[in-house]
């Protein structure tokens, strides 16, 4: 069963539409209606890739690391997002702790906002 703040692997794609690689993706919430379709962005070990102020960091130091599943340091890219069927997600690693998950939700609905 899904649900918001678990840590996933999914393959996703490039802003290209090319096939991307596996990876781990954080679920943000299910979308209305009759289907099973879920909000998802993506996480990447590649650090340097992180906005300041938008994108959210979490690290070995972090009370929350362990429990989700992640191997390194990892940047949450919240401006790389993405609806889909749960289905397709291949397997869950963990979960990330449900204040950090807040405070990514505050964000991009801030930045959608324009505030």
């Amino acid at each position: 069963m899904v649900s918001e703040g678990q840590v996933v692997l999914f393959r996703f794609p490039q802003t290209d539409q090319i096939e991307g690689k596996l990876r781990p993706a954080l679920v943000l919430r299910q979308l209305p209606g009759q289907y099973d379709d879920w909000l998802i962005c993506m996480i990447s070990s590649q650090i340097h890739h992180h906005v300041p102020d938008f994108d959210e960091v979490i690290t070995p130091n972090d009370s929350d690391f362990n429990k989700s599943g992640l191997k390194l340091a990892s940047v949450i890219r919240i401006g790389r997002l993405a609806v889909v069927e749960s289905d397709i997600f291949l397997g869950k690693l963990g979960e990330i702790d449900p204040q950090r998950l807040s405070n990514i939700k505050q964000k991009l609905s801030g930045w959608l906002q324009g505030t």
